[in-house]
């Protein structure tokens, strides 16, 4: 063979190589958010597609790791678990500020928690699917049982947005942040 056909072939396995290379970071950075971030993975991805769910849930990875999340001390979870007890025994009486107030609750523990407070509920709700996968359903579910209180169904979605908020608040009260 000459010079220029073995430059040829080195330069075909070289790019061959870094093909090979940057399949298997992408397919390992796949499995990573998969794994992290649990069904708000696959949620994201159906919402925007793969790349861009990626590039999004990528971003909310690093400003969480940048966050100083501390679990809380126990008498604040003893305090959180007493107002949730209020809240919830004012349901009958009044279930659509029982369940506003629920909600308000969860955003107070989250922020007491070091989350940051954000205008962008869908970015809050991603950054709590970082250290609590399986809860950030339940919550958007419950905020949106909130928003839909008309007609015959308004009492019943309320009361599902109580219990979506209560295991929420029990997650995240409990819980402590995993190490980012």
């Amino acid at each position: 063979m000459t010079t220029w056909e073995w430059i040829v072939v080195v330069a075909a396995v070289a790019v061959a190589l870094l093909l090979v290379l940057a399949f298997v970071r992408i397919r390992r950075r796949r499995a990573h958010l998969k794994e992290q971030f649990g069904p708000e993975y696959i949620r994201a991805v159906s919402d925007v597609g793969t790349g861009d769910a990626e590039r999004s849930l990528g971003g909310i990875e690093q400003t969480r790791k940048e966050l100083h999340l501390r679990p809380l001390p126990a008498a604040a979870r003893e305090r959180y678990l007493d107002e949730w007890r209020q809240t919830e025994s004012r349901f009958v009486s009044d279930p659509r500020d029982s369940a506003r107030a629920a909600e308000g609750l969860v955003l107070r523990a989250l922020e007491e928690r070091g989350y940051p407070r954000e205008e962008d509920s869908e970015r809050l709700v991603a950054l709590v699917a970082f250290d609590h996968p399986d809860v950030a359903d339940r919550y958007r579910h419950g905020h949106a049982m909130v928003e839909n209180v008309g007609g015959e169904q308004g009492t019943e979605n309320l009361r599902k947005a109580m219990l979506d908020f209560r295991s929420v608040l029990e997650d995240v009260v409990q819980g402590a942040p995993t190490a980012a």
